[in-house]
């Protein structure tokens, strides 16, 4: 209707659904969405149906189940050597995308600046967007997308609240060190009025020996930090949509003022069948070196094609340049690569609010191996 006025004019459907959809519609292998296609662990279906035929169906408690929240702290507790009270600083929410918005509608207000690196995942444009916030976009450096520190401390003003980083990234698969955490630490320190959300959805897949830093491992950080995370990476069940956010008290608080009013709970059975697989670690450890098998499969399937890898040290998606085989812009290249030759992929230029073409492609591997090896078979006959 004409008196309609949207709060996000410029925003479709987004490129996942788009780059899913083509690659149905034309029977393509689809290494364009973040999803796995192999199996889950045989547990984990299991015990939620267990939970469900104990009676365990009724709305969970806000926060989220106890047993979820406290296995948790456990383990983030054992793992940075922390002291973290489950009670006040973890939070369930209905995947990552939920925890993200909510930290973000709890604490920007109208007129104030979030910092956001480009290219940067889809949802935190527009969840800035709706609470009357501006974002500032930042380039990463190509080609090694780093971020260059003295440019976020000349960008800071008075009116920046956030800033965001997601480690390791996405799309990139650029993964920060030590010293980005310093130098992000140096800088809330210094300017009293701004936060960080940080996007550690991938917490367990980085390769190449390389660790994964966490705002929680730096305590004058931490504190003025929210941290989200996801199930739906980390089991490769990114259907079951349960996230969480570890942050300080105070923080907490308000991220539950609005949780509350988005989804209020998530689903009770798989909060306490994720509790109870939590419990072993081995369920948890060596995600990374499988990961690291399947990215250096792609990565071989590739050596004798025309593209160029970039490279990638964490997350489940790989960069390809086409630099040499086409002048076609990264819109259009996904779009023919998907329609002529039956591989979709995603093309960068549109995780960046001006756009920026380096003639590059993200394509997932979080594949079984025929799946790769048929995409790679494709990849090198073009």
């Amino acid at each position: 209707m004409s008196n309609l006025k949207s709060k996000l004019p410029k925003v479709g459907t987004t490129i996942f659904t788009v780059m899913s959809q083509m690659a149905q519609e034309h029977k393509a292998i689809n290494l364009s969405q973040g999803f796995p296609d192999f199996p889950i662990d045989d547990q984990l279906p299991e015990l939620v149906n267990k939970y469900m035929l104990q009676g365990h169906n009724q709305y969970a408690p806000m926060t989220g189940s106890p047993q979820l929240r406290e296995q948790i702290g456990k383990t983030y507790n054992s793992k940075y050597n922390l002291n973290l009270h489950p009670d006040a600083e973890i939070t369930i929410t209905a995947g990552a995308t939920e925890a993200l918005f909510v930290a973000i509608q709890a604490l920007v207000h109208a007129g104030e600046e979030v910092i956001v690196f480009d290219p940067a995942y889809d949802s935190y444009d527009p969840a800035i967007r709706l609470c009357g916030g501006i974002p500032i976009h930042l380039n990463l450096q190509f080609p090694n997308f780093n971020i260059d520190w003295q440019q976020v401390e000349d960008t800071i003003s008075e009116k920046t609240r956030l800033i965001i980083i997601n480690n390791p990234h996405n799309p990139t698969g650029s993964v920060l060190s030590r010293n980005d955490l310093l130098q992000l630490e140096a800088l809330v320190k210094k300017h009293e009025q701004l936060f960080v959300l940080s996007d550690e959805v991938y917490e367990h897949i980085t390769f190449d020996g390389k660790s994964h830093q966490s705002v929680l491992q730096f305590p004058p950080l931490y504190e003025k930090s929210l941290a989200v995370f996801s199930f739906g990476k980390t089991f490769h069940i990114t259907g079951w949509k349960v996230g969480y956010v570890i942050a300080p008290e105070y923080l907490s608080r308000e991220i539950r003022k609005v949780h509350q009013y988005v989804t209020f709970s998530v689903n009770t059975p798989v909060q306490l069948a994720l509790a109870e697989f939590l419990k072993d670690e081995e369920n948890y450890q060596g995600i990374d070196t499988m990961y690291q098998a399947k990215r250096d499969l792609f990565l071989k399937g590739i050596q004798n094609s025309r593209f160029e890898a970039i490279p990638a040290s964490g997350t489940y998606f790989q960069l390809l340049s086409y630099k040499d085989i086409s002048n076609k812009t990264d819109v259009e290249m996904a779009e023919w690569l998907t329609k002529t030759h039956g591989v979709a992929s995603i093309p960068i230029s549109v995780f960046s609010d001006g756009e920026q073409d380096n003639q590059v492609l993200r394509f997932c591997f979080a594949k079984n191996e025929e799946t790769l090896k048929k995409a790679t078979e494709i990849l090198c006959r073009i």
